[in-house]
């Protein structure tokens, strides 16, 4: 019998955050078959599962616990995505050459970790990939979500059940305010964050806030993503709240990306059901979109009306009150159910300030499934 304890987090005065637990009592480096039921049941009951003081767990047991989640499923996450030069992903991670499923993340100068020698990692700063930016004098007292996003492929692989991070140096010491607009604004939502949080907000919450129609709407559209999405979108810029891109005509032609299998197209369920009680979670990348597929057999082709619709239907669930910003301290390892929440990078580094992070998913063996409606109404 597994001695764990799940404890759901509290969440702070006027937040509405519903989901997050942290769990003590398990071994991970030595784990047991009662010890993963016990997780698996809390993490898709919870959806973010918080373990404190794991520095001690080797990436081969980091991967080991996200595999067994999918354990006929070996690959990375992205796939070969890291390996485009163009691609949006690829100056974000590397590889543990003992363990490729593990990718190393953070910020700052590293001099050797697990046989990576004198390297420099690189936070994603919202100024890369936005349409604008903050001012450079309020760059260390604001920042903005990098990119809501769900962490998969989208184009032949299937998204990973799981995510799991490892902090192994983190700064501390100071907040940011996290701004949803251009511009600081007193009538602007905004967040107080950690430095360098990684913020998480529950599909299944998006879904709840959703109107009887939009529901219903969402539960018969598929989401069709572009081929090789994150090497077409990399001219791309962001909306100010991270969620989405601006509809500026700058994506790649087809014809400029790698050679297209049309079979490896992902034409997705745009809600998602929990595998343990059947909820529905509103469940979309929506950077990644490019057609919608609707209930009665309407394809949405154009770009920009695709993208305002997911907008609208996404947004409310990231308001700051539904927002669980992590507050990482080292040796914190947090695992995610990567099909029911949407997560992001968030935080503006000064260079002498150093984050090492472990990051491993693996891409599933099977699809998400859909609430069953989708396939009634494109049958119908």
């Amino acid at each position: 019998m597994s001695a764990a304890i799940i404890t759901p987090l509290t969440p702070p005065e006027g937040s509405k955050i519903d989901f997050g637990a942290t769990v003590s009592g398990i071994d991970v480096e030595n784990l047991t078959d009662a010890d993963f039921d016990v997780i698996r049941t809390a993490l898709f009951t919870h959806q973010v599962l918080v373990f404190k003081s794991q520095s001690h767990v080797s990436p081969k047991a980091q991967f080991q616990l996200t595999n067994r989640f999918d354990p006929s499923a070996t690959s990375y996450g992205h796939g070969k995505t890291l390996d485009a030069k163009r691609s949006v992903l690829h100056p974000d991670l590397k590889t543990i050459p003992s363990q490729p499923q593990v990718q190393v993340i953070g910020n700052g100068f590293i001099p050797s970790y697990h046989g990576l020698e004198n390297f420099t990692l690189r936070h994603p700063h919202h100024r890369t990939f936005h349409a604008t930016s903050i001012p450079p004098h309020l760059d260390l007292s604001h920042t903005r979500f990098y990119r809501w996003h769900i962490d998969a492929a989208l184009y032949g692989l299937a998204p990973p059940v799981v995510t799991t991070l490892l902090a192994v140096q983190v700064p501390r010491g100071r907040t940011q305010t996290c701004i949803y607009t251009d511009l600081p604004s007193p009538t602007s939502p905004s967040l107080t964050v950690p430095l360098g949080t990684t913020a998480f907000v529950s599909s299944y919450t998006s879904y709840s806030l959703l109107s009887p129609a939009d529901q219903l709407f969402a539960r018969t559209t598929r989401v069709e993503y572009a081929p090789h999405p994150y090497i077409w979108m990399s001219p791309s810029r962001s909306r100010p709240d991270g969620l989405g891109l601006l509809s500026e005509g700058k994506e790649l032609p087809l014809s400029s990306l790698p050679e297209i299998d049309e079979s490896k197209i992902q034409i997705l369920p745009m809600v998602w059901k929990n595998p343990l009680d059947g909820r529905l979670a509103l469940q979309i990348h929506p950077s990644a979109v490019r057609k919608l597929h609707l209930g009665n057999g309407t394809v949405v082709e154009d770009l920009k009306e695709v993208r305002e619709i997911v907008h609208r239907l996404q947004r409310p669930g990231i308001e700051p009150e539904r927002v669980y910003a992590h507050d990482w301290e080292e040796g914190d390892l947090v695992l995610f159910h990567n099909r029911g929440v949407l997560h992001s990078v968030v935080g503006a580094f000064a260079e002498d300030e150093v984050r090492l992070f472990r990051q491993c998913n693996v891409a599933a063996s099977e699809m998400p499934e859909g609430p069953g409606e989708v396939e009634a109404a494109v049958a119908a």
